[in-house]
């Protein structure tokens, strides 16, 4: 299994911070490749969505279903169709820094997880160009995978908090070779 673990500092509170992460259809602002967001259910446990990403040559719909919810400190999902993974986003208050911009009033780490099999990836609910093996895919994918929960991470930083900023991100775990 491959896994991406990363932390950030929001400057919101955890509930600010849990409902934008838990608002799953609102992350086509925050990534390049998710198209579309349907769901099933109110965004608290059992609830299902279809994912509807688009890179380079490939369409791909991501069937997912939030496991657990423990409103504002976690969210746990797993992907139900077609690949191995699962994963959590991790919500905890902390000390405002000392480097806070001088209007925060609150400070949260967020913790990002999750951890996939890539070569779980049924090679029929991918359609691939013609002559390019799942492996040769896997490759590109893994540094795009890493790029995007940075950029996830980023640009939901920028919509809680309503400014750009740096963002410093704390990268605990990712896949080998990136």
């Amino acid at each position: 299994m491959d896994r991406i673990a990363l932390s950030t500092v929001f400057f919101a509170s955890r509930e600010e911070v849990f409902d934008a992460l838990v608002d799953f259809p609102r992350y086509t602002r925050y990534t390049e490749y998710l198209t579309d967001v349907a769901s099933d259910g109110d965004g608290g446990p059992d609830t299902r969505y279809q994912l509807q990403f688009s890179w380079w040559k490939l369409s791909y719909t991501v069937h997912s279903e939030v496991t657990a919810v423990e409103a504002p400190e976690r969210i746990d999902w797993q992907i139900t169709r077609h690949l191995d993974a699962e994963g959590s986003w991790t919500i905890e208050p902390t000390a405002l820094p000392v480097d806070a911009p001088s209007d925060s009033t609150a400070a949260t780490r967020v913790h990002f997880e999750v951890a996939f099999d890539p070569h779980s990836a049924r090679t029929d609910a991918v359609s691939l160009p013609r002559f390019v093996s799942l492996d040769r895919v896997i490759g590109m994918v893994r540094p795009k995978i890493v790029e995007e929960a940075q950029r996830v991470v980023e640009r939901a930083v920028a919509d809680v908090e309503g400014r750009r900023r740096d963002v410093k991100i704390d990268y605990h775990d990712r896949p080998g070779g990136v």
